[in-house]
């Protein structure tokens, strides 16, 4: 049988080609043939498969982090020198910001605005922008105060890449509390989020996708960007429904499987293609949390926590010890 390996990153584990390499090398053992193929959705480790797919070239800038010290952050360019791919995890994501540390109201997009500035300032007149995986729920201000500094906003064409559907209104109440927000602090949040729509040139409330990386896709789309769901993106880049239609069967995954993966998550997606194509998809996950109706596509689902758990995975699949 030939499988697609086609995972999403175990966040703050393992990458999605990690994940991929060990369940194919699983696979392969097992007498299969694995087609890797590590995907991404918009959020955190969209850059890294943006790169591979589009075979772009890694920069890197001196940006802030979330709580504006100082660092180095990577966005990719590719070989037209046009086209920027920046991710918002780079500059501002969670896991640059230790646990004790969390501030939802202090941390902001800054860093962001400054990455998109320099994929500017090195030729691109066009950012591809992943916003997954932040530590900020400010709307989007600090990477248009650092773009209005910078003499760029609403100058350089941006195209959001989101991961998932939420509206800017909502994005204190369903993403805050992840990032070191308490009921008060998203309470807060949700009036100064409800304060800036209202000073933006176009109000992002009520606008699917506004609300990825706590409010930055609303407020970039408030000053001109576009907005596209990520996971349909990278999967076109891919050529994943050629290759899906050459293969017997998929296998993909994430660290966890819950009711947001199917809510413009990469998981979602590779379902509604296996659905299409019918072939089955077989999904190994860090933690299965799924309580609602799966998709008719999905033939199996495998927790495994370690690579040697996905590789073992991946070796019943090819040799029909798994469901």
């Amino acid at each position: 049988m030939r499988f697609l390996v086609a995972p999403d990153s175990f966040k703050g584990t393992f990458g999605a080609a990690e994940v991929a390499e060990a369940i194919a090398a699983g696979i392969e053992a097992g007498g299969g043939e694995a087609d890797r193929c590590p995907v991404a959705d918009g959020g955190e480790g969209t850059m890294e498969v943006l790169i591979g797919a589009l075979g772009a070239e890694r920069r890197t800038a001196s940006v802030h982090d979330p709580l504006r010290r100082p660092i180095e952050a990577d966005f990719g360019l590719l070989g037209d020198g046009g086209t920027a791919i920046v991710e918002t995890a780079q500059a501002s994501g969670l896991p640059l910001v230790a646990a004790g540390e969390r501030d939802a109201e202090r941390a902001d997009t800054y860093g962001t605005g400054e990455l998109i500035a320099a994929a500017a300032r090195a030729g691109a007149t066009k950012v591809l922008l992943a916003v997954g995986g932040s530590a900020t729920t400010d709307g989007g201000a600090g990477s248009i105060e650092a773009l209005r500094e910078a003499g760029l906003l609403g100058k350089v064409e941006i195209e959001v890449l989101c991961d998932v559907r939420t509206p800017y209104e909502d994005a204190a109440r369903v993403f805050a509390p992840q990032k070191g927000a308490d009921a008060a602090a998203v309470e807060r949040l949700t009036a100064r989020l409800e304060a800036l729509a209202a000073e933006l040139p176009r109000d992002p409330r009520s606008v699917p996708m506004t609300g990825c990386a706590g409010g930055l896709s609303g407020g970039l789309w408030a000053h001109g960007a576009r907005l596209s769901p990520g996971a349909a993106f990278v999967l076109d880049a891919l050529g994943f429904d050629e290759r899906l239609a050459r293969a017997d069967a998929v296998v993909s995954g994430e660290g966890r499987f819950d009711s947001q993966s199917l809510e413009g998550k990469i998981v979602g997606e590779i379902a509604v293609h296996c659905e299409r194509a019918d072939k089955p998809l077989h999904l190994v996950v860090g933690e299965d949390g799924f309580t609602g109706e799966r998709s008719t596509a999905v033939a199996s689902v495998t927790e495994a926590g370690t690579l040697a758990a996905m590789r073992q995975m991946g070796r019943d699949l090819a040799t029909g010890r798994s469901a």
